[in-house]
């Protein structure tokens, strides 16, 4: 069922590491009024830069700014950035990348699947196989990344590693990101677990203007992000994925155990395959420990999930809390700025076309 478009809020948030140079060509490129919006507001969130890109942010016209006085890393920035959209009374929130990767004229058609109320999550689909920049061995990855994290999480998303992306306040409440590195594949992986609805939008994007500062290369990337894949399903999935380990741990203690039996029956006055034995009988009760492993994390988990619905509550009383904390956050959001930047509205006669 659509939602009630007319009063809708959409905050873009921008996550920032010494961006001074590339901020000013992404915030010209972004909208000003979208049909189904009445209010847009643009949200930087400094991740320690020591280049001046908040000063810059500010003298742009960013309507907030969230500052860290030192780097925490894209996946905090993220969390970061969809705290305060919560707080300051988000309808939706898009995230871009400061690096102009992303066309700001995508936004519109990124956010019409919510405005018609078919989703939860839309992330953009790059289309890496036709990206220019991107190796042929770089295009391979990504293809299958994708097409693992769609595995893992149960979900249909096209392009897993996509910054871009927009999610409604349903999701907004309900999605944390644990990890220090990224926030992409493990949202999706969790919205999958949430049964939070993906639906992929094509989009263009931008020549290239800087490499990524997120990894040197493709190994780094691999081996920060497998492990990445691995926690954040065996999170939701903890009997599944250490019951696998489990049973074949058994299977070859049992293969192992039944050698050394099959050789005594044949001889019994000769010891033969000892060794079959002892690694047979390490590894079934290794097997019974992982398995005891998977019963711990699958309690453990019940808890986990107690504590992100209790989350999802105290986050939807604290957006509601007052005015006052929206225009003045205060404690855990000291570091949020409310600049003097007016609000983008929709024009009078656009959002009475909406009703």
């Amino acid at each position: 069922m659509p939602q009630k478009t007319a009063s809708m809020k959409l905050i873009i948030q921008i996550p920032c590491l010494n961006e001074r140079a590339q901020l000013p060509e992404t915030f010209e490129a972004l909208p000003r009024a979208i049909k189904g919006v009445a209010e847009i507001e643009i949200l930087v969130i400094d991740d320690g830069s020591t280049d001046g890109t908040a000063e810059l942010a500010a003298e742009l016209g960013i309507h907030h700014l969230v500052r860290f006085p030192k780097n925490r890393g894209l996946a905090a920035a993220y969390t970061a950035g969809l705290d305060a959209a919560l707080r300051l009374g988000a309808d939706i929130v898009v995230n871009t990348d400061a690096d102009n990767q992303y066309r700001g004229a995508d936004i519109e058609r990124l956010i019409r699947p919510l405005l018609e109320g078919s989703c939860d999550i839309v992330i953009g689909d790059r289309q890496t196989d036709t990206i220019a920049h991107f190796s042929p061995l770089k295009r391979t990855l990504q293809r299958w990344g994708s097409a693992l994290v769609r595995s893992v999480s149960g979900t249909d998303v096209a392009d897993s590693t996509s910054g871009f992306r927009a999610i409604n306040r349903r999701a907004l409440e309900r999605l944390f990101v644990h990890n220090r590195f990224t926030y992409t594949l493990e949202s999706i992986i969790q919205a999958g677990h949430l049964g939070l609805v993906i639906e992929n939008v094509v989009i263009e994007t931008n020549p290239m203007t800087r490499k990524s500062r997120l990894f040197t290369g493709i190994g780094e990337y691999l081996r920060r992000n497998g492990p990445v894949i691995f926690r954040a399903y065996a999170m939701y999935r903890p009997v599944r994925t250490f019951g696998w380990i489990a049973a074949i741990l058994l299977a070859v203690g049992l293969v192992l155990c039944s050698r050394f039996v099959v050789y005594w029956l044949m001889e019994p006055t000769v010891s033969r395959h000892i060794q079959s034995l002892l690694v047979g009988v390490g590894s079934v009760v290794l097997s019974f420990i992982v398995a005891l492993m998977a019963l711990m994390a699958d309690l453990m988990g019940a808890n986990r999930r107690l504590m992100e619905e209790l989350m999802v509550r105290v986050r939807r009383l604290d957006a509601r809390s007052s005015d006052a904390t929206r225009r003045e956050l205060g404690g855990a959001d000291a570091d949020l700025v409310r600049t003097n930047a007016p609000t983008w509205t929709t024009a009078p006669d656009r959002a009475a076309d909406e009703r």
